[in-house]
C-alpha cells in the first residue's frame, strides 16, 4: 500500500497497530485519512477484516469511513465492523438482550416516544408536569444514564442529584414501564450493553475473540458510558486506537467527558501517543491566532498547529458600535467579496455563539437580497417559540385567523385536544361562524362535556382580555402580557435544559425586536400599532422564496460547525457575556466552563481556510434594553500583531452614554446607520447629555409607561439615571436620553 501521501506522524498512526494508541489529531490534520489507511494497512498485514472494528458518532461519518476503506482496500472490506455507538449496541442486544431480562425483539423508543411515556409516568405518579416537565425529567434521566447510574443508585443517592426524590421516582417508574413494554430508549442501548458485558463473561469473551483491533473516532466527545463500552470491547487484545482532539471537546452539555482523552495514558499504561499537528486546511496566520487562544487552557495536551502553506491574510477584527452595524459590516463584506469574485456566497459562512444572534443577520441578508441557509437550526421567525408568540399576536390582531388560532389553542397545554378542536370546528361550520366565535359559544356546543367547555371558555376569555389590553397598550406590553399570562417562559425555565435556555434567549430577542420597532416608529412619527408591527415582521419572515442551492451564505452556531470548513468565515459577537457565554461566568465551575468556551472559540477559528473576520459589538439589544459588553477575553488573548483592523483598546463601559435601539437607525431609512470607527472618544456621540427639565418630586410622562413621580436622579457621567414610580407599571430605572421624559 502506498503511504507516500502521508506525513511522518500520519504514517506512524497508520503503522502503530499493537497496544493502546492515542492519536491527537489537531483541526484539519487529516485524521479521517489516518483511520481509513490504518484499517487498510491492517488488512494488508494479514488481519482478517472480520476482526477490525471502527466506531464513529454519526451514520454519515460511518458511511464516509466505509466508502474510503472500500476505495483503498477493495474486495473484503465489507466485513469490517464500521458503525455508530448506538447501532453497534443494537446489533449486540438483538442477539443477547434475553440475557438481561428483555426479549430480543425489543422496541427502540425515539424522543417523542420517551416524552409520551414520561407524560404517562407523571400522570400515574400524580406529579405536576408544570413543576417537573417531561423534558426536564428526561434530561436528568439521560444524564444519569450517561454516567451509568441506574435508578436504584439514583434513588439511593438522591440528595447528590437534587433537593427531593421526585426525579428519582420518575426515573424508577419510567424504567419499569420501559421494561414492561420491552422497550429501550437511546441511552439504554449503551447502558444495557455495558450491563450485558459485565454480567455475562461468555458474551464479552465472544466479542473479544472477534474484535482484535478497535478504532474510535472523535474520542474527545465520548461520555462515561461510551468510555466504559469501549474499554470492555477492547479489553481482550487491548489493541485500541482512539483518535481525537481535546482542544475540540465542546459537547459537555451532551455529556461528553474530556477526561476520557486527557487521562488516556493513565487508563492505558504504556500507551503510544502520536500528535498530528500539521494542518492542511488553514493559513499560518489563522493557525497562529488559534494557537494563541487555545494555549490559555490548562486542561489540555500540549500541541501546536502549523502548516507549510503561504501566510495568507491577517485575521481581521472589527469593533462595531452596535449589533446592527456588525451585521451590516458582515453582509456588506460578503457582497463585496462576491462582486470582486474573491469568495462566492457559497464560500462564506457566519458562525455565532447563540441562535438568537441570527435574527439581525437574517434581516440584513434579506434586505440585501443575498441568499442564505441556516444549518443545524431554522430561521429565527420559523422557530417554534417565535411562531407561537407571534401567532398569539396575530389572533389578537385578526380574530378570524383560524390558522394562527389552531396553532396556539393548546400551547402551552391546556387540555384542549384534537377531538375537542374537531367538535368546535364542526359547530363553526354548521353555524357559518369563525372558529374564534365558536369558542366563545363553547357552552352551547352540546357535544362538549361541561369540563371541556369550561377549558375552551377560559381560553377564549384570555384572548378577549388580551384583545382589550392591546387596544390601550403598545405591542411590547402585549407581548410581555402574553408571555406572563401563558407562563410560556416559566414553563421553559422549569425544563432546565440547554434547549429551553436557547428558546428563552430567542424569546428575549423577539422582545427586543418589538421594542426596536416601537422606538423607530416613535422617532419617525409613525403610528405604533400591532398591525404595523406584524406587517413589518411578515416582510422579514418571508424567506421561503430562495432556491435550494449550494450558492448560499451559510449561517450556523459554532457547535454545529464542528467538522466543517469554509474559505471565508465571520464570527460575530466576540463579547464578554456572549462569548464566553454569561452562563459560564461566576459559577462554581467557572474555570472548567471557560475552558470549554475557549475550545469552542478554537473550533470556530479553525473552520476558516483562507480568510477569517472576528467582530464585536459595543452594545447589543436584549429584551428592549441595551447591554454594554466588553470585548471578549478570547480576542484579547490574540497578540495585536496577528490582527488587522480597529484593534481593541481597553475601555470603561460605565462611562459610555446609553443609546436606545432606534438610534441605531437613520432618520430616513430602516437600514442601520453606517459604521463609525469605534473609540472611547466618539462612542455615543449621537446623543449629548442635556440638562434635565425636571427634578426629584416632579411628575413626568413617558411615551410608553405613562405618568409617574421622579424618585431619584443619579449623575452617571455621560447621562443621568432616573428612577420613576409610574402610576400603572411601578418603579422603573432608565437613562434620561433613552427615556425622553417630559415634565407634566
Amino acid at each position: 500500500m502506498d503511504l507516500t501521501m502521508l506525513n511522518e506522524n500520519q504514517k506512524l498512526g497508520v503503522t502503530t497497530t499493537k497496544g493502546p494508541v492515542l492519536i491527537l489529531a489537531g483541526a484539519g490534520s487529516g485524521k479521517t485519512r489516518v483511520l481509513t489507511y490504518r484499517a487498510a494497512y491492517l488488512i494488508e498485514q494479514g488481519v482478517n477484516p472480520y476482526n477490525i472494528m471502527a466506531i464513529t458518532f454519526t451514520n454519515k461519518a460511518a458511511s464516509e469511513m466505509r466508502s474510503r476503506i472500500d476505495q483503498i482496500v477493495g474486495h473484503g472490506s465489507s466485513a469490517i465492523w464500521v458503525a455508530t455507538f448506538h447501532s453497534t449496541c443494537v446489533r449486540i442486544l438483538r442477539r443477547f438482550a434475553d440475557r438481561i431480562g428483555y426479549d430480543t425483539n425489543f422496541t427502540i423508543y425515539d424522543a417523542d416516544d420517551s416524552k409520551k411515556l414520561c407524560k404517562e409516568v407523571l400522570k400515574k405518579l400524580d406529579i405536576d408536569s408544570k413543576l417537573y416537565p417531561e423534558k426536564r425529567c428526561l434530561s436528568e434521566i439521560s444524564s444519569a444514564k450517561d454516567e451509568l447510574v441506574g435508578y436504584e443508585k439514583y434513588l439511593a443517592d438522591v440528595h447528590d442529584y437534587g433537593d427531593d426524590d421526585t426525579i428519582a421516582r420518575v426515573y424508577r417508574e419510567y424504567q419499569i414501564q420501559l421494561k414492561e413494554n420491552n422497550a429501550m430508549d437511546f441511552d439504554d442501548l449503551i447502558m444495557l450493553t455495558v450491563e450485558l458485558f459485565k454480567k455475562c463473561d461468555d458474551v464479552l469473551k465472544g466479542y473479544h475473540e472477534r474484535f482484535q483491533y478497535v478504532m474510535v473516532d472523535e474520542y474527545q466527545d465520548t461520555n462515561t458510558a461510551q468510555f466504559e463500552l469501549i474499554k470492555l470491547l477492547a479489553g481482550g487484545s487491548n489493541n485500541l486506537c482512539v483518535v481525537g482532539d481535546d482542544d475540540q471537546s465542546i459537547y459537555k452539555f451532551r455529556g461528553a467527558n474530556i477526561y476520557n482523552i486527557l487521562n488516556f495514558e493513565d487508563t492505558y499504561e504504556g500507551a503510544t501517543v502520536i500528535k498530528l499537528e500539521e494542518n492542511y486546511r488553514s493559513t499560518p496566520n489563522i493557525l497562529n491566532v488559534a494557537n494563541a487562544v487555545i494555549k490559555n487552557n490548562i486542561g489540555r495536551k500540549d500541541k501546536s498547529l502549523w502548516t507549510e502553506a503561504d501566510e495568507g491574510e491577517k485575521v481581521r477584527f472589527s469593533r462595531c458600535d452596535s449589533a446592527y452595524e456588525e451585521a451590516e459590516k458582515i453582509v456588506g463584506d460578503i457582497d463585496k467579496m462576491a462582486r470582486l469574485k474573491k469568495y462566492s456566497y457559497g464560500q462564506s459562512a457566519i458562525l455565532y455563539r447563540t441562535n438568537a444572534q441570527s435574527r439581525i443577520l437574517e434581516e440584513k441578508l434579506i434586505q440585501e437580497t443575498i441568499p442564505y441557509r441556516i444549518i443545524g437550526g431554522i430561521n429565527f421567525y420559523a422557530r417554534k417559540e417565535i411562531k407561537d408568540l407571534i401567532s398569539y399576536m396575530k389572533v389578537i390582531s385578526n380574530p378570524k385567523d383560524d390558522l394562527a388560532l389552531l396553532r396556539i389553542i393548546n400551547v402551552p397545554k391546556r387540555g384542549i385536544g384534537q377531538t375537542t378542536i374537531n367538535k368546535i370546528q364542526d359547530y363553526a361550520w354548521g353555524n357559518n361562524i369563525s372558529f374564534n366565535e365558536a369558542m366563545n359559544k363553547a357552552d352551547k356546543i352540546s357535544s362538549l362535556s361541561k369540563a371541556t367547555a369550561t377549558k375552551v371558555t377560559k381560553f377564549a376569555k384570555l384572548l378577549n382580555e388580551l384583545s382589550e389590553f392591546s387596544e390601550k397598550k403598545p405591542p411590547s406590553d402585549l407581548l410581555e402580557r402574553i408571555i406572563e399570562e401563558t407562563e410560556y417562559v416559566e414553563l421553559l425555565k422549569n425544563e432546565k435544559t440547554e434547549e429551553a435556555k436557547a428558546r428563552i434567549e430567542n424569546i428575549d430577542e423577539l422582545v427586543s425586536k418589538v421594542y426596536m420597532y416601537e422606538e423607530r416608529a416613535n422617532d419617525e412619527g409613525e403610528e405604533i400599532s400591532l398591525d404595523n408591527f406584524l406587517a413589518e415582521v411578515s416582510l422579514v419572515a418571508d424567506i421561503d422564496g430562495y432556491e435550494d442551492s449550494d450558492e448560499v451564505v451559510v449561517l450556523m452556531t459554532l457547535h454545529s460547525s464542528k467538522g466543517l470548513e469554509f474559505p471565508n468565515v465571520y464570527i460575530p459577537g466576540m463579547e464578554e457575556n456572549l462569548f464566553p457565554s454569561g452562563r459560564s461566568l461566576g459559577g462554581p465551575d467557572e474555570a472548567k466552563e471557560l475552558e470549554e468556551e475557549r475550545r469552542l472559540c478554537y473550533v470556530g477559528i479553525t473552520r476558516a481556510e483562507e480568510r477569517l473576520t472576528l467582530l464585536s459589538s459595543a452594545m447589543r439589544p436584549m429584551r428592549g434594553q441595551i447591554n454594554y459588553n466588553a470585548i471578549s477575553r478570547f480576542v484579547k488573548e490574540i497578540p495585536k500583531d496577528l490582527l488587522d483592523g480597529n484593534v481593541w483598546e481597553p475601555t470603561n463601559n460605565k462611562d459610555k452614554e446609553p443609546v436606545k435601539i432606534s438610534d441605531m437607525f437613520s432618520n430616513h431609512s430602516r437600514k442601520p446607520v453606517a459604521a463609525q470607527k469605534y473609540s472611547a472618544k466618539n462612542f455615543g456621540s449621537k446623543i449629548n447629555k442635556q440638562p434635565l427639565s425636571y427634578e426629584v418630586g416632579d411628575r413626568v410622562k413617558h411615551f410608553k409607561f405613562g405618568e409617574g413621580e421622579v424618585k431619584l436622579i443619579n449623575d452617571g457621567g455621560r447621562d443621568y439615571e432616573v428612577t420613576v414610580d409610574f402610576d400603572d407599571v411601578g418603579t422603573k430605572k432608565m437613562f434620561a436620553s433613552f427615556a425622553k421624559l417630559t415634565k407634566v
